[in-house]
């Protein structure tokens, strides 16, 4: 059994749905590719965004969330906690509805994600900035 652990820092992005699977698998390098059976957890070290896991495919989901979101959570509403922006508290309830983690399966030194499956940073500020994820690797190691 073999642990491994790495912060993966993730450029600032603008408010919306950023796929960054290959970010992610660029930044764990041989870590990753050693594992042969394990699992992989993702956490975001921020409060303002999240992390989810949906279609990687067509840019319209992409647009679709952040319409969605967009609309469910607006910033035009009586929030007291205004002292960072009008941006900053809706995005603290997006992130709550997402989540800040993910745990993905490992096979065979890839991440074992569907053929339509990519990780996404769902970013909910206008300017969050640099984004940071610590990725816990563990598993049996490749021979």
């Amino acid at each position: 059994m073999s642990w491994a652990q790495r912060t993966v820092e993730l450029e600032a992005r603008p408010r919306g749905f950023h796929l960054v699977t290959d970010e992610v698998v660029r930044a764990l390098g041989d870590d990753l590719r050693g594992v042969r059976i394990g699992l992989a957890h993702l956490h975001l070290l921020h409060t303002s965004a999240a992390l989810t896991l949906n279609e990687n495919a067509s840019p319209d989901v992409l647009r679709d969330f952040r319409t969605w979101f967009d609309d469910a959570v607006p910033e035009d509403f009586a929030w007291t906690h205004t002292l960072e922006g009008a941006d900053d508290m809706p995005a603290h309830v997006k992130a709550s509805l997402l989540g800040p983690s993910l745990t993905l399966p490992v096979r065979d030194g890839r991440l074992a994600l569907g053929t339509w499956q990519g990780i996404y940073l769902c970013e909910h500020r206008d300017s969050g900035g640099a984004r940071s994820l610590v990725v816990t690797l563990t598993g049996e190691v490749r021979e």
